[in-house]
């Protein structure tokens, strides 16, 4: 399981990154805490799914993506 939480922790990151979402501006967006990326490295914490959902809907990606699952993080339609 702690190998789910690097891959998430670094997908929120790179897609962040690349998107030019500040971490804190999408945390607030999804009403997160503050420190959930530190909590997910750290911790061993996971997100609850609707908050999952909101991260993946926020960031324009799939949640498979952000789970590792795929390297394709367009949303199939």
């Amino acid at each position: 399981m702690q190998n789910l939480q690097k891959i998430l922790s670094s997908r929120i990151k790179e897609r962040s990154t690349l998107l030019k979402i500040s971490l804190k501006s999408l945390l607030e967006t999804c009403g997160m805490n503050r420190n959930f990326i530190y909590d997910l490295e750290h911790k061993g914490s996971f997100p609850s799914c609707d908050k999952l959902l909101k991260i993946a809907t926020t960031l324009n990606c799939s949640v498979d993506y952000l789970l590792g699952r795929t390297d394709n993080p367009n949303i199939n339609k």
